[in-house]
């Protein structure tokens, strides 16, 4: 069981560079209806890389603003729940203690975990503080995404409840540690590649790096890309 507090928000410009982000979101105000694409009244600027069915319901852990304001200070003021762009936060869960697949039920929908958070260049542009998606990335502070299995109706007090889980499928913790290693065993590859409710784009892409792996046993394999660089065009 875990506590929540629930966001939605429209699209705005970010305020250097002007480009759209659905990042800033305010706390629901009455029940939301949550749907196969997310909550009924919330917006992704940028739908290669955000929302979608794999995508539709983002949290992001309420202890890492800390851990995030201890490392960046000038923009610790800023770094308050919610701001992040997370449609639910809460304190009581973070990356290691939940597992890929799991179902939970919120309300009257049902969610699964299917992957993490790929973090953007525009968090560093929202906060006003180069840094930042590289470190949420390389210390693996990313939230996770929903896919919704059944759509249903959220209240402000609902909690997460967990209805499904299976002991021996990787945390989310587990699984990001293995899909950045520098040559993990194709083993723990496989594995996580057979992970039950895991995101068709992730596992595609793991699947591409097991024969990439396989094919080139002597060569260094080339960096996993955990975080999305700011393009040179809008």
């Amino acid at each position: 069981m875990a506590t929540i507090s629930l966001f939605i928000g429209g699209i705005r410009p970010l305020p250097e560079s002007g480009r759209p982000t659905g990042m800033y979101k305010q706390p629901a105000s009455g029940p939301l209806q949550l749907g196969h694409e997310g909550f009924v009244g919330d917006q992704q600027a940028d739908r290669r890389v955000h929302g979608g069915p794999d995508k539709a319901v983002h949290l992001f852990p309420a202890a890492h603003y800390a851990k995030l304001a201890a490392r960046f200070q000038d923009a610790a003021p800023q770094l308050v729940v919610g701001s992040i762009g997370e449609n639910i936060s809460t304190p009581d869960l973070d990356e290691s203690v939940v597992r890929l697949g799991d179902i939970w039920r919120l309300g009257t929908a049902r969610l699964q975990l299917c992957q993490p958070r790929n973090p953007c260049w525009k968090i560093d542009e929202r906060y006003g503080c180069d840094g930042i998606a590289q470190f949420i990335a390389e210390q693996r502070l990313t939230g996770w995404y929903w896919r919704v299995l059944t759509p249903g109706t959220v209240n402000l007090d609902d909690e997460l409840l967990l209805e499904q889980s299976d002991p021996t499928a990787y945390t989310l913790a587990e699984a990001m540690l293995c899909w950045q290693e520098h040559r993990p065993p194709l083993a723990d590859l496989e594995k996580l590649a057979a992970s039950p409710g895991i995101a068709d784009n992730w596992r595609e892409k793991i699947v591409k790096r097991l024969d990439w792996l396989r094919q080139h046993a002597n060569e260094a394999p080339p960096a996993v890309k955990t975080f999305h660089t700011k393009p040179e065009q809008p």
